[in-house]
């Protein structure tokens, strides 16, 4: 299904997760080491921080967000000592389950770091069928015989990057007896097909004269149990437990049982001897999980909220109504900008409510300074439209300082022993003049819609404050600069600008260069008398060689040309988009199919206009293929190399078959190459799921090459490049946003009609003393429609919950068994 607003019958679960990995302190061992930290999903890792070094409380303050694209039990934080020569240490753990972490949405929490236990690091389930069968001996006593048949295992995780060599071994546990038996090893892969069935006797005649592991009276039905464990065959070095599963042999009674099993931790894992305190490690986390229905469901939220910028008075709208009664605005800021985004309506939006912003505003001095809806709504448009922007005109420069740094501390305070202050201060010179000149020559980059924002806010300022000159480039540099370079500036990692937050000196540079920018950018402000207001000596003395008139002329031209409505020439056109990049392994093409030679470690690059590897990054590509060239981008089977994550890139020549690092990068890239991809004349309708090998395709089998493929493309992706929106997933997050916050939804109701009744003046405060009600009969209108609109929405909830707890039964693939069966 699109994801703008697509047809279809199809409800799609879709889960992300974002946030920011703080610090960690009181790490042990209790010395100065390297550390770094890891994002796992169950025992797959899917996110690194750079490496901290020399130190027992290492700050990362690295943000992250990705989407989640396969179910998971646990969400784990591993903490890593770093080692040059051996392998890196895992120091200790934050492991949440899924199911509790709503509990730690939106807050920054402090985690006790637990001790890494190899019993406890499990994933994966198994599909097991069980049977009681009663036999007749040849005495003709009648004897039980229970049936077990393992047959497969989905998701296990890998061991050192690659692979699993799996089996199972297959126990009836008693209070006095324990019967093992054991399947064959299957070799490289997370998926292995067993189709092996054992037979244990479970009671036996008193007249049976074979010697016996157990007596016959001691034998007690109610107390056995059957229980699988997975181990990875370590052939020369120890075998690797990957998780267990236990079904007392009761629940069988004469029935036969199939069901699919998550893989358990053994009983005593996590349950470590150690007390000792292994440090701690602070913790911003937000995941949400979200039940996207048919495009049709939400017509009418939809469409409600579009309408918002034409409701009059603004506050009486349903997205500043959604603002009003969500606890952190940015929750209902990031679906509603995105959407409005998506649907071309957010600068109408934009401009209604910076104007109630702006009657509350009672100096030109103070224009959009503060955390309202619209400038929180300016600023995440810019995050979402301006990445390119950024990239294009601060990558270059940001690269530049953070991987050949020179020092340019200027505070005499912070100084080292042997700095010069005059040569830091011309290499901080040179770094804010090179920053400073990218951006405003940029202005020819700036997107269209940035600029229609600052139009917009640029004349609605200058009506608010007529008499001021300055205030129409304040109200732009307040955004353009301040929140928008400065803050890129300061934290290159969030706008992927780096891959990682810088190291502490670095970081100093990058602070001093955006309050610089900041200062710079700020029209009007480069006078005496805002020279004196500067907190820090040494900033008032660095910023006296900037007296000069081209600054001020150079940002008056700068933010003339970005708050300016006239077409720009189309020569940003002519550049590529640098779209992704990023390290991954591809197959060799036309060599030995044996080895692990096949695959090589590449650096692949998309833009807008052709897609590369290198042999590293920064070299020249070995081989392209044009953009317009992919016939169709998809996932490959497994069973094909037995590797996971792997995807094809169908193009005129052989397929090439990649490997992505895990499976979100997968996910992620495989999305980013359907969408430049889309709009692709010669796009295929068919592909093969598996690889050409040996003479025939896996899949279909057949022996012709270039056959037409078996299996349909995956369609209906998003076409925009630069923009990707999915329309029904914010509205059905702006319904969640509802749903939550009923209450004061229901409580905003009851004030508007108090206030319809009752016109005279409030004499205390009361519940609804912090929301705007400009028009309470405008207001009350509106909310009546969020609150039916909602319940409806519930209600086709609620029939997809039903329908959904019925098809998937507990115990199926989709649903499988998590503990032991009673």
């Amino acid at each position: 299904m699109a994801a703008g607003d697509g047809g279809g019958d199809e409800v799609r679960v879709l889960q992300n997760l974002r946030g920011k990995i703080c610090d960690a302190k009181h790490l042990v061992p209790n010395k100065m080491r390297d550390f770094f930290c890891t994002i796992n999903l169950d025992q797959e890792e899917v996110f690194r921080t750079q490496v901290v070094e020399k130190s027992l409380s290492p700050y990362f303050g690295e943000e992250f967000y990705f989407e989640i694209p396969r179910t998971f039990q646990w969400l784990s934080f591993y903490i890593y000592d770093k080692s040059v020569l051996q392998k890196d240490l895992r120091i200790g753990k934050v492991s949440i389950k899924k199911e509790d972490l709503c509990n730690y949405t939106g807050k920054e929490n402090w985690f006790m770091l637990q001790p890494v236990d190899s019993n406890s690091e499990v994933q994966g389930k198994v599909h097991l069928e069980l049977k009681l069968n009663e036999l007749i001996t040849d005495n003709g006593s009648v004897c039980q015989q229970l049936v077990v048949h393992i047959k497969e295992c989905h998701g296990l995780p890998l061991i050192n990057g690659q692979n699993c060599d799996p089996y199972a071994t297959v126990s009836l546990v008693g209070p006095s007896r324990n019967d093992q038996k054991k399947t064959k090893v299957k070799k490289k892969t997370s998926n292995p097909q067993f189709n092996e069935t054992f037979y244990f006797e479970v009671t036996r005649s008193s007249s049976y004269t074979k010697k016996s592991q157990f007596q016959v009276e001691e034998e007690d039905i109610e107390k056995l149990e059957v229980r699988v464990d997975l181990w990875n065959n370590g052939n020369l070095v120890q075998d690797v437990f990957l998780g267990e599963i236990k079904v007392p042999v009761k629940v069988l009674r004469n029935d036969s049982f199939q069901a699919w099993y998550l893989l358990q931790p053994r009983e005593n894992g996590n349950k470590s001897s150690k007390t000792d305190d292994l440090g701690s490690l602070r913790l911003n986390i937000c995941y949400t999980e979200d039940s996207v229905l048919p495009s049709e469901y939400y017509a009418s939220l939809r469409n409600l909220l579009l309408k918002s910028s034409d409701v009059q008075p603004i506050s009486a709208s349903a997205a500043y109504i959604l603002s009003e009664v969500c606890r952190d605005k940015y929750d209902a800021v990031l679906p509603l900008v995105r959407l409005l985004l998506h649907h071309h309506k957010l600068v109408p939006f934009v401009a209604a409510v910076a104007e109630l912003d702006l009657k509350d505003t009672q100096e030109a001095n103070t224009v959009f300074r503060g955390n309202s809806l619209a400038t929180r709504c300016v600023d995440e448009m810019m995050k979402i439209v301006g990445k390119h922007y950024l990239k294009v005109t601060l990558k270059p420069v940001i690269d530049e300082i953070c991987e050949s740094p020179k020092p340019c501390e200027i505070d005499p305070i912070k100084l080292r022993e042997g700095d010069n202050v005059e040569i830091n201060m011309e290499n901080l010179r040179y770094y804010v003049d090179k920053v400073f000149r990218e951006i405003v020559r940029s202005s020819i980059s700036c997107p269209t819609l940035m600029c229609d924002v600052f139009y917009s806010l640029r004349h609605l300022a200058a009506k608010r404050f007529p008499n001021d000159p300055h205030v129409q480039y304040s109200a732009v540099s307040s955004f353009v600069f301040l929140r928008f370079f400065a803050v890129a500036v300061v934290s290159p990692h969030t706008f992927h600008l780096r891959p990682h937050h810088p190291d502490a000196q670095t970081s100093r540079t990058l602070t001093l260069i955006s309050k610089a920018i900041q200062t710079l950018g700020s029209w009007g402000s480069l006078t005496k008398s805002k020279l004196s207001s500067f907190k820090e000596t040494f900033m008032c003395e660095f910023f006296k060689t900037f007296q000069e008139e081209k600054f001020t002329e150079s940002v008056k031209k700068f933010l003339d040309d970005v708050s300016s409505t006239e077409s720009k020439e189309p020569s940003g056109l002519s550049e590529p988009v640098h779209l992704k990049e990023g390290e991954m392994y591809k197959r060799a093409q036309g060599r030995t199919r044996i080895g692990k030679k096949n695959f090589k470690k590449r650096w692949f690059c998309l833009t807008t206009r052709e897609f590369t590897y290198h042999k590293q990054q920064d070299k020249e590509p070995i081989f392209t293929i044009p953009i317009k060239n992919i016939l169709a981008v998809e996932k490959l089977d497994e069973s094909s190399f037995n590797k996971k994550n792997m995807f094809q890139v169908l193009h005129g020549e052989k397929p090439l078959y990649i490997q992505a690092n895990n499976c979100v990068e997968a996910s992620e890239w495989i999305e980013a190459l359907c969408r430049v991809t889309r709009c692709n004349q010669k796009r295929l309708s068919f592909y093969h799921p598996s690889a050409f090998l040996n003479g025939n395709w896996l899949c279909c089998k057949a022996t012709i090459e270039n056959t037409v493929g078996c299996a349909r493309c995956t369609a209906d992706v998003p076409a925009d490049t630069q923009i990707e929106i999915d329309g029904d997933r914010e509205t059905e997050r702006i319904y969640s946003l509802f749903t939550i916050n009923m209450s004061k939804l229901q409580k905003l109701e009851e004030a508007c009609g108090s206030i319809a009744v009752y016109q005279g003046p409030r004499k205390e405060p009361d519940d609804y003393s912090n929301f705007t009600i400009e028009d309470s009969v405008a207001t009350f209108h509106t909310l009546k429609q969020i609150i039916d609109i909602v319940e409806k929405l519930n209600e086709s909830h609620e029939k997809y919950r039903k329908k959904r707890s019925s098809s998937a039964k507990y115990g199926s693939e989709e649903n499988p068994i998590v503990g032991k069966v009673s």
